[in-house]
């Protein structure tokens, strides 16, 4: 059990959460969830011990294990991967070193007893299945096995973030603290953490995490970091939408019948105050309304949601692109042989694959970035390509404020039309002049997007677009691109991004490539136990 104490924690005058008293139980798997710096990842980095409160406590029984997703993907480059995993029970790993430095030693009565006491911890954490254990964990997130004893330093971000989950779930830990565990992962990846969470892991959970789908699978409650405070709501996230949509009409609904009310005693007053055989009754009118005016006070929630709507300059040709026969390699390493497929306009495709497998190539080759080997990229009449890059900080050059970043590429738009559009993506008052390189993760996706709105692009490519977003502005671009009467070209490793949005799905594997005319869910119908089977 995790219990909070009357806990406070302030960012200079910002207020993130005051006076929270509450606990989290045994068995429970928490979701935290909330608008960007609502306090999501601060409370989380809190209860670990990584950051202090300004007031109250946070206790954690001695007895139980803690498992704290680390965000330090450099801190091992020079540990094999299977140890990097291991070093998860640090009581297991430091018994496990000891003894490989005992036996390089002379053998004393000593150090045999040492070694004894050793064998003893070894026995008691289960060591003498660490090793399949540990490669369970890193092939069930997409390393194979042949990568097992190379050192971390020869993964790509991407997979070091996947060591440190499996080193999390290593641990054997009774409470699990996860900070955005599913960035970086893939469909695939994803669905195996999913079913880790609900069948293997038994403890207390704590996860934040913008992945809906996700959420929706794994959450038994939601705490709602909002109103400087935290709330719970029992279920998943679907139904603390529900639950918070139906609390939030009721206070609405509350306030417009106190207004009512406020507005029938103000009339009272203002016809009999001034009469001396009514002004006892007029007295107590005022009294009531100072007292139902104080009622409808309420605090502003912290979550924002963006206005996003993709509008045409002008609708592309019916064939919007062919890809024909492209083939493409780095080095040695072969990502496409004779790929070949084609879109039509209002086609909606999803992309998707294991990590690595070459989406992000294809969508670049798609916007010239890259070229093919061999093969070509054919755009139909009219197309006008608009493009969301994954490395967002790549695609913003540094030195601009946003709205001259964005002024830039339609310099006959007028300052406030700018303006409108980064109004709507929350580029509010001051906002507009941060400098690119100062940025959010969240503040550079929503400018990229801002540039496909001022555009009008008739074809969108995104390459992991809900990265960095928190729901809000995920179920607002979702919207918006289930509305627009363009073509979406997509990459995503959010299911229900994919499952609500894809019309079409193009499925990259080891083996080859499948085009599926359908939704997301119709294509795992289809084709489940083969995605399974990899």
């Amino acid at each position: 059990m995790i219990t909070l104490d009357k806990l406070t924690k302030r960012f200079g005058p910002k207020i993130l959460f005051e006076n929270v008293s509450m606990r989290f139980d045994p068995g429970k798997r928490y979701a935290l969830v909330g608008a960007n710096g609502a306090g999501k990842s601060t409370l989380l980095k809190v209860i670990s011990g990584e950051q202090d409160s300004d007031q109250g406590s946070v206790e954690i029984p001695k007895k139980l294990r803690v498992g704290v997703l680390k965000q330090d993907h450099f801190a091992y480059e020079k540990a094999r991967i299977l140890d990097t995993v291991m070093m998860g029970n640090a009581v297991l790993w430091d018994a496990m070193q000891e003894k490989e430095r005992l036996y390089a030693v002379e053998m004393t009565d000593e150090v045999g007893m040492r070694l004894a006491e050793l064998e003893g911890v070894v026995g008691e954490e289960d060591g003498y299945t660490a090793e399949p254990r540990a490669a369970a964990l890193l092939e069930g997130l997409g390393i194979a096995t042949d990568r097992h004893l190379e050192p971390m330093s020869a993964l790509a971000g991407g997979y070091k973030l996947r060591v440190l989950i499996a080193q999390t779930l290593f641990a054997g830990a009774d409470v699990l603290l996860l900070d955005e565990p599913t960035n970086h992962l893939d469909l695939d990846s994803i669905r195996w953490l999913e079913n880790y969470l609900t069948r293997e892991f038994s403890g207390t959970l704590l996860v934040v995490s913008h992945d809906r789908h996700f959420m929706n699978a794994i959450a038994t409650h939601v705490a709602d970091v909002d109103y400087q405070t935290v709330t719970v709501y029992t279920g998943d996230y679907d139904d603390f939408v529900e639950q918070k949509t139906t609390g939030v009409r009721q206070s609405e609904a509350d306030i417009a019948q106190r207004k009512k009310k406020i507005a029938e005693l103000k009339d009272f007053v203002a016809r009999f105050g001034a009469s001396a055989s009514r002004s006892s009754q007029a007295q107590s009118r005022v009294k009531e309304i100072e007292r139902l005016e104080a009622g409808i006070q309420s605090k502003r929630s912290s979550v924002v949601r963006p206005y996003i709507k993709f509008e045409l300059a002008k609708a592309s040709g019916r064939d919007v692109v062919r890809i024909e026969n492209v083939a493409k390699a780095f080095g040695e390493k072969t990502i496409f042989e004779d790929l070949s497929f084609n879109l039509d306009r209002g086609d909606k495709l999803a992309v998707i694959g294991p990590s690595g497998i070459g989406k992000s190539t294809l969508l670049k080759m798609l916007v010239n970035e890259y070229a093919p080997d061999a093969g070509k990229v054919v755009w139909g009449h009219e197309t006008n390509v608009g493009y969301f890059a994954q490395d967002h900080h790549e695609a913003l050059e540094a030195g601009y404020k946003a709205y001259e970043w964005l002024h830039r590429f339609d310099p006959l738009a007028g300052i406030e039309q700018v303006r409108g559009v980064l109004g709507k993506l929350l580029f509010s008052g001051d906002a507009g002049l941060k400098l690119t390189e100062n940025l959010s993760g969240g503040e550079a996706a929503r400018l990229l997007l801002a540039k496909i709105i001022l555009l009008k692009n008739n074809v969108v490519v995104l390459d992991e677009p809900t990265n960095h977003l928190d729901v809000e502005s995920i179920d607002a671009l979702l919207e918006a691109l289930i509305e627009f009467k363009g073509t979406v070209i997509v990459t995503s490793h959010d299911r229900h991004f994919v499952g609500k949005l894809a019309t079409r799905i193009l499925s990259l594997t080891a083996k080859g490539q499948r085009l599926f005319s359908g939704t997301y869910d119709e294509f795992l119908e289809r084709y489940g136990a083969e995605v399974e089977a990899g």
